[in-house]
C-alpha cells in the first residue's frame, strides 16, 4: 500500500510534534524496530477491522501513538486501500455559521427597575 504523501507527512508532523513535547513517547518514536511506513499500514489494517469509512483525525493520531508505544505489534501486512485527507473548509460570507447548542448560551433577560413613584403636586384643578 502506498499512502498519499499527503498523509503521510500529516501523521509524520503530528508524530514529531507529540516527541518534542513528550519525553516518553519521544524514546517510543526512536526504537529501531518502528518505522513511519509499518505505522501506517497498522493504522490502514485497524481502520479495515472496523469497517467504518471515516475516522476523526485524534482516532487516528491515537492508533500511531499506541503503534509506537506497544511493542507487541509486530511489522503489519500492507493494506490495499485509498486515504483521503480532508481540510476543514475555509469560511466565506455566503456559509453560515455552526449551530450553538442552547446550553452554551446565557440567556439574558433586560429586567426594568421600577422608578420610584415621583410626588405631584396636586393644583386645584385635579381635585
Amino acid at each position: 500500500m502506498k499512502a498519499s504523501e499527503q498523509f503521510k507527512t500529516v501523521i509524520e508532523n503530528y508524530l514529531n510534534d507529540t516527541a518534542q513535547g513528550d519525553t516518553v513517547f519521544a524514546q517510543n518514536f526512536s526504537k529501531a524496530s518502528k518505522n513511519l511506513e509499518s505505522c501506517i499500514n497498522y493504522i490502514l489494517s485497524e481502520v479495515k477491522k472496523t469497517g467504518f469509512c471515516a475516522f476523526d483525525n485524534q482516532e487516528i493520531f491515537d492508533m500511531a501513538l499506541k503503534y509506537y508505544a506497544d511493542d507487541s505489534i509486530g511489522i503489519p501486512d500492507p493494506v490495499s486501500c485509498k486515504v483521503v485527507v480532508n481540510q476543514p473548509a475555509e469560511a466565506d460570507l455566503f456559509t453560515s455559521a455552526p449551530a450553538v447548542s442552547e446550553n452554551i448560551i446565557q440567556k439574558t433577560e433586560n429586567v426594568q427597575t421600577p422608578k420610584p413613584a415621583q410626588q405631584q403636586t396636586l393644583t386645584l384643578f385635579d381635585l
